[in-house]
């Protein structure tokens, strides 16, 4: 009679006010006064449902599961929810959550050597993670946040699930690398201005299309054919058609062409070659949209290939519903598609019959009138 396999363990850090100002047109939640600012504009907490996404996905694990969360919105309802028997190794001083509080969880799960710390929230919630784990635990984070540069998180909360059962089962097409963690100064994103760093390196699980690649760069030679793509697709505009431009500056580039200023990490719309609304939140959007024929104007966010769900959650899958697929124009340097490990791009609205909607292939622009079939995977 074979013995029944061992028990493993995982940790579980949930970020609760994660994610929160991205519909509302915020670049982030750090800091009390973003905070009170996102509620104050109507934000929801939103991680507590991708993390239920990721457990879901856990049903599937073979063996015995120890969970390690702690208290209340940090994890353990989330874990009870699930089903699971969570034992509580942190509970906060106060309700409402903090570094502080993500920082000692994550020490009391590095003392109880997990095998594996799953966490939900953005950049900043695996910059505290590591700031106490370092190399010494594997992490993996569910996608939950506004900023989500680094390379320890999935592609979507229900592959984060399905790539931690294969690590915990064994699955030797899993391999735990190096991970780049990355931070973005959110003072300097609230001024428009981009101020990226490598935090550091974290041990993470990863397997191809379940876990997603640091954002990377364009070379000067992509630059010179992107920059004509985006002024073929400036002059290309039909009149009285409403434009959203996504973040990022490929779309800052199209703006340009128009002579337009343009939000870098916001979301902007343009109407007969004018502003129709700057820097809008998904409420924005939803009224602009009412009675129009509407185009969304998206780039790639190189390394990460991801088009909806990584800094321009304002595009909501309310929004993006209100849009047809193929009024969807993805613009993106032929070096940057080259560079995508996979040779795809995601897509993580949080509405996964969209996803899967948006699936399939997509026309990406990449030079005058030069384009590409590329594969979108949900």
């Amino acid at each position: 009679m074979l013995a029944a396999a061992p028990a493993r363990t995982i940790g579980l850090i949930v970020n609760p006010i994660a994610g929160m100002g991205g519909r509302v047109g915020l670049k982030g939640t750090d800091g009390a006064a973003a905070l009170a600012e996102a509620r104050r504009r109507g934000a929801l907490p939103a991680a507590h449902e991708r993390v239920m996404k990721a457990l879901a996905r856990l049903a599937g694990h073979t063996r015995p599961l120890v969970v390690l969360t702690a208290a209340g919105a940090l994890g353990e309802d989330a874990a009870r929810q699930a089903g699971l028997a969570p034992t509580i190794v942190h509970t906060p001083v106060s309700a409402a959550s903090s570094a502080a509080d993500t920082r000692a969880a994550a020490h009391a799960m590095l003392e109880r050597g997990v095998d594996l710390l799953l966490f939900a929230g953005g950049d900043g919630t695996a910059r505290d993670i590591l700031d106490v784990v370092q190399d010494r635990i594997p992490i993996l984070g569910i996608p939950a946040g506004v900023k989500m540069m680094s390379a320890v998180f999935g592609t979507t909360p229900g592959n984060v699930g399905t790539l931690a059962a294969r690590l915990l089962d064994g699955d030797h097409s899993v391999r735990v690398r190096d991970a780049e963690v990355m931070d973005i100064d959110e003072e300097a994103m609230r001024g428009d201005r981009v101020s990226t760093r490598l935090y550091g390196y974290a041990h993470s699980p990863y397997a191809a299309a379940l876990a997603q690649n640091a954002k990377a760069g364009s070379s000067q030679r992509a630059d010179v054919a992107l920059e004509a793509a985006c002024r073929q697709v400036a002059h290309e505009m039909d009149p009285g058609r409403l434009y959203i431009m996504g973040p990022g500056t490929t779309t800052r580039r199209v703006m340009s062409a128009l002579s337009l200023p343009a939000t870098l990490l916001g979301i902007d719309a343009v109407i007969d070659g004018k502003l129709a609304g700057v820097d809008l939140a998904e409420a924005d959007l939803l009224r602009l949209l009412e009675g129009r024929e509407v185009s969304l104007v998206v780039g790639v966010l190189g390394g990460h290939g991801s088009l909806f769900g990584r800094g321009n959650q304002q595009i909501s899958s309310a929004v993006i519903r209100r849009v047809k697929r193929d009024d969807i124009v993805v613009v993106a340097s032929m070096d940057k598609l080259l560079a995508l490990s996979p040779r795809s791009l995601h897509v993580d609205t949080g509405d996964e019959a969209l996803d899967a909607m948006l699936a399939g292939h997509l026309r990406v622009r990449t030079a005058p009138d030069r384009s590409i079939l590329f594969r979108v995977a949900s």
